[in-house]
């Protein structure tokens, strides 16, 4: 892919600037600050290392700035291969190939976890630790992710000259601003929603200082009481959630892991709790359990 391997070109020697301290790339600070939450969430549905969605994304959109990403919201260069829906035409290895086309960048991020999850040259990825993203890496470049030999040791060099590894973790924010005392509070979007991700010792109240939106209606979006202790890293919404998960999770399911319950899962998906119970035909005293699996659409 000739336009991937002139951005692979630029990207490394950025970093070697970088390396040599001129400071980290702004660019590129401020792609990792929009997208770490869609990189988090599609982790978490699908153990993919967000720091590998991360580092690719940074890569395949040249930090959001390629024709392709600005066009046709595609983040990860993604060919038309098997695809009905909206289409650009952009010259790459030959003139006017045909990539594949989205209404938001959140379309590009799922269709990317979808591309590696349903290709069968990427499954043994999935055997890897979701902690291990040398091995994600090399792994991609031996499965012909990228044509570009160094490909696997620039996603290595960008995730750890710029902690993307911290968000394997599940943390949504790994560096606070300089000159402040806060930590980056973003909106983010799941399922047509928009939600913060909570920090550490936020609660109602500050997070309605921040968004104005009422504790009242905060506790009522999130199906919470309102002196509810809020975790770090979980999703608070700021308007009241779909009755449903998205379309793109039609005839899916999720799988419980220890420690969730439904309303975790339905806040992960951004739909109501009490969908969630219907839509699998359980009585609201039903105790999920790890294994379970949940329609969610």
């Amino acid at each position: 892919m000739r336009i991937i391997y002139v951005m692979l070109i630029v990207l490394a020697s950025a970093l070697n600037c970088s390396a040599q301290g001129t400071g980290l790339n702004s660019a590129y600070l401020k792609y990792i600050k929009q997208y770490s939450g869609l990189a988090v969430e599609q982790m978490k549905l699908y153990r993919i290392p967000a720091s590998i969605t991360l580092a690719q994304g940074l890569i395949e959109s040249g930090a959001g700035q390629s024709e392709l990403a600005r066009n046709g919201n595609n983040h990860f260069g993604i060919k038309c291969h098997d695809w009905q829906g909206r289409k650009v035409y952009h010259d790459d290895d030959l003139v006017g190939e045909c990539f594949r086309a989205y209404d938001n960048v959140r379309q590009s991020y799922e269709d990317h976890s979808l591309f590696l999850v349903k290709g069968r040259r990427y499954r043994s990825l999935f055997s890897l630790s979701i902690n291990d993203y040398r091995g994600w890496a090399r792994g991609l470049k031996a499965a012909g992710y990228a044509t570009n030999p160094s490909y696997a040791e620039i996603l290595i060099r960008i995730i750890e000259q710029y902690r993307l590894h911290d968000f394997d973790k599940g943390k949504v924010h790994h560096r606070r601003p300089i000159g402040t005392d806060e930590e980056d509070f973003n909106v983010l979007v799941c399922n047509g929603t928009p939600y913060v991700v909570v920090r550490s010792g936020d609660t109602f109240r500050t997070i309605s200082d921040m968004t104005g939106v009422s504790v009242r209606r905060l506790a009522k979006y999130n199906e919470m009481p309102k002196n509810s202790v809020l975790k770090q890293g979980t999703p608070i919404y700021l308007q009241k959630k779909p009755k449903r998960a998205s379309k793109a999770y039609r005839g899916k399911y999720h799988e419980v892991r220890v420690g969730e319950s439904m309303h975790s899962i339905a806040q992960l998906y951004a739909m109501r709790v009490e969908t969630l119970y219907k839509i699998n035909c359980l009585s609201p005293d039903y105790g999920i359990k790890a294994g379970d699996k949940l329609r969610i659409r």
